[in-house]
């Protein structure tokens, strides 16, 4: 199956919010061994940023860890069709701009699923559901 990954499962991975959201991410990446896994290019910008400005990595630190996910993973490119897509998603179901084009790639790369914290649990469009990947523990 093919699986996009939303920036908050990068950042976790790379240990930003700490060691149990950095376990939590490692696993999420572990479980999906055999399925084809996307990287929309809007999730690796978002990545650097979050690395050098909330969890103030050096610049170089932050390049090499979004290039050895560039090189681990497809990345799928921000096109004008994505672009135009996205913008009609934001528009008809009010999206921040930013999970707008990332939904709309992973549409555009035929994921079935987006795992992402941050968008709306089980949400559908065009053949893509995202996922939280780390649900709330009851209790």
């Amino acid at each position: 199956m093919r699986v996009a990954l939303d920036t908050n499962v990068l950042a976790y991975a790379e240990g930003v919010n700490g060691p149990e959201r950095r376990q939590a991410a490692l696993q999420v990446v572990r479980e999906l061994v055999g399925d084809e896994v996307i990287l929309p290019i809007q999730v690796v910008a978002e990545l650097f940023t979050v690395l050098t400005r909330k969890a103030r990595w050096p610049a170089a630190q932050a390049r090499a860890a979004a290039r050895q996910w560039i090189d681990s993973y497809t990345v799928f490119d921000t096109t004008a069709a994505v672009l135009a897509d996205a913008m009609e998603l934001a528009v008809a179901h009010h999206l921040a701009s930013w999970d707008a084009v990332i939904l709309a790639a992973a549409a555009q790369a035929e994921c079935r699923l987006l795992l992402s914290e941050d968008m709306q649990d089980g949400f559908v469009w065009r053949g893509v559901t995202v996922r939280n990947p780390f649900p709330k523990k009851s209790g």
